[in-house]
Formats: structure tokens, sequence, C-alpha cells
């Protein structure tokens, strides 16, 4: 009997920050339930899965063990600076200069994930 993905959890100090964060990334809305200061906030993702934020007391200390892969609708590059434009920094750039690769960035508390190319890019270079 297999088991479904309900939720993506991230740890962090400030759920409901980082969710409006995450919010504004992926164009999801954050419920009107989260408030700031809940200990949990989330947003939906495709598929009915969601991106959860969890109140923990530590920092986070080393890289991710796991991590979210973002593919923009549009141009990579286009969606990796609106994101940096967001508060992201950027951890590592992997991107060739033949189109391929992908660029790691972490959120505001530090967590790292991928922007990929979007679908059209992987066409174009397939």
């Amino acid at each position: 009997m297999p088991s479904s993905v309900l939720h993506v959890s991230v740890d962090c100090a400030d759920p409901y920050t980082l969710c409006q964060w995450w919010s504004q990334v992926t164009g999801k809305p954050v419920p009107d339930e989260d408030q700031p200061g809940d200990d949990e906030c989330g947003i939906e993702l495709a598929g009915g899965i969601d991106l959860l934020f969890l109140r923990v007391p530590e920092p986070k200390t080393v890289k991710n063990r796991l991590h979210v892969c973002l593919q923009p609708d549009g141009p990579r590059d286009d969606e990796v600076e609106r994101i940096l434009g967001l508060g992201a920094t950027l951890v590592d750039d992997r991107r060739n200069t033949d189109g391929t690769g992908w660029a790691v960035l972490a959120d505001p508390e530090g967590n790292e994930f991928c922007v990929l190319r979007s679908a059209a890019e992987r066409a174009a270079t397939s």
C-alpha cells in the first residue's frame, strides 16, 4: 500500500513571514486563517500538496538534505533575478553558457532551493 506526499515541511524561526515570502515566489496565497505568531503556516501547491512552515527553536546550521526545485513559467534567468529581488541569496550558480544548468538560491532563513530551466528552455536545448 503506497503513501502520498501531503506536506513538504520547512523548519524556520518565523513561519508566517517565511510563508508570505514563499507565497510571493510561488504565486500561491497564504490562507486567511494563518496569522503572525502561528507555529505553523502553509500554502497549497499543485496537486494538493502543502508547503508547510514550522516554528523550531534552533537556527539552520547545515546544508539542506532535501530541497525544493522550482520550474518557472518563463525564462530561468528572469525568475532568478525576480526571486533575488524578493530577498533570496545566490548560493551556487550552476548555469552554463549553453543555457543548461540551474541556480541554487536560499530563502531569507537560509533554506536552499533550485531554480531550473522552464519547460520551453528545456525543449529548446534537448
